[in-house]
C-alpha cells in the first residue's frame, strides 16, 4: 500500500546554518527499450511555468537520499534506486526572493506508477538529454543534469576498458 498524499507545511523543514531552505531534488533516468538511449524525466511546475528536474523540502525526519526518493515519489510518480550526489547548490527563488541551498542526485528509474500524489498537478514526460537541457528553467539542475551525463560517460568508458583489458 502506497499513500498518495504529499507532505505539506515546513513544521519538519530544513534550514542551513544563514537560514536558508535546503531543497533535495532528483534526476530521474532510465534507458530506452534497454538500448543506450538515455532519457531523464522531467515535471511541469505546480504554477504552470516551465519544466524542471523534482525537488522539494527536506525533512527533520529523513536524509537526504529518503527525501530526493520521496519527492520523485510524489511529483513524478516514480520509484527506483538513489544513486551518487550529483551537486549542491545555492539559489535564489524567483518566487520567494529568498535563497536556498539545494541538492541533486541520480535515480536510476525502477518503477513508473499509474497514480502518484501530485498527478493532478503536475505533468510528466521522458525526453532525451537535450530537449531536457532546453526545457528545464533552473540553471543549477541544468548543472546537474551535465554532471550526470559526464558520470553516466565515464562510468560506460570505464566499463569498455576493463573489458578491453580482460580480452587482452
Amino acid at each position: 500500500m502506497v499513500c498518495l498524499v504529499s507532505r505539506v507545511g515546513r513544521e519538519l523543514q530544513r534550514y542551513d546554518n544563514l537560514g536558508r531552505r535546503q531543497v533535495v531534488g532528483s534526476i530521474p533516468y532510465r534507458y530506452k527499450n534497454g538500448s543506450d538511449e538515455l532519457e531523464v524525466l522531467v515535471i511541469s511546475s505546480q504554477k504552470g511555468q516551465g519544466l524542471m528536474f523534482p525537488k522539494g523540502g527536506w525533512e527533520l525526519d529523513e536524509s537526504v537520499e529518503e527525501a530526493a526518493l520521496r519527492e520523485s515519489f510524489e511529483e513524478a510518480g516514480v520509484l527506483g534506486n538513489v544513486e551518487s550526489e550529483l551537486g549542491k547548490w545555492n539559489f535564489l527563488s524567483k518566487s520567494n526572493h529568498t535563497f536556498y541551498e539545494g541538492y541533486m542526485f541520480s535515480l536510476l528509474v525502477k518503477e513508473q506508477l499509474d497514480f502518484w500524489p501530485e498527478q493532478h498537478v503536475r505533468q510528466r514526460i521522458w525526453m532525451n538529454v537535450d530537449e531536457a537541457k532546453e526545457v528545464c528553467r533552473h540553471w543549477w539542475m541544468k548543472e546537474a543534469l551535465d554532471i550526470l551525463i559526464e558520470r553516466l560517460a565515464s562510468s560506460k568508458r570505464k566499463i569498455k576498458d576493463e573489458i578491453q583489458d580482460s580480452e587482452t
